[in-house]
């Protein structure tokens, strides 16, 4: 997806386009419609936030995701649940989420509640846990529950585009 050393771009249009968010118990499956959006974040010479188009980025780039949910129905919708992949070159920025309580995975089956942890095995043989770093994190999910006729609900996460390791010359 990157192309050449200079010119590193991340196409976030494709990953937009990949249906980061779904509703699990709608009443019908078109009373619910999902927008998302990408936007650069970048800080002017002050200090002040700026948002541009997030179509493109680079490495070292902060994109921030926002789904947006909207009941377009006469009745309300029950146990909404947000979910937002995150591509491979990306990491969550750790405390972005908003709302705050979220949950994470590595492979969109088994979430829970950041920060996540595992048990890894030291040299001598003892196990202890550590936190995974949040390079590996694959999903973010929310809770969202109960959705009036009508209403909406957003959801927003940042995170970062890394920087891509150049290839080995004899690894081609």
């Amino acid at each position: 997806m990157f192309v050449g050393p200079v010119q590193r771009r991340l196409p976030i249009a494709l990953a937009l386009l990949l249906g980061f968010a779904t509703p699990l118990f709608a009443a019908s499956a078109g009373d619910v419609r999902v927008s998302l959006t990408a936007q650069r974040v970048s800080k002017d010479a002050s200090g002040k936030t700026i948002m541009e188009p997030g179509d493109q980025a680079r490495p070292g780039d902060v994109v921030e995701y926002r789904v947006r949910y909207s009941n377009e129905s006469a009745s309300g919708v029950r146990k909404l649940v947000a979910t937002l992949p995150i591509p491979v070159g990306m990491e969550y920025l750790p405390k972005t989420a908003q709302p705050a309580r979220v949950e994470a995975s590595l492979d969109g089956r088994t979430y829970a509640p950041i920060p996540l942890t595992r048990k890894v095995r030291l040299a001598n043989g003892r196990e202890v846990v550590r936190e995974v770093p949040m390079s590996e994190y694959r999903h973010l999910r929310w809770a969202i529950g109960d959705l009036a006729a009508h209403g909406a609900q957003t959801v927003t996460a940042r995170v970062r585009v890394v920087p891509v390791e150049p290839m080995a010359a004899n690894s081609r």
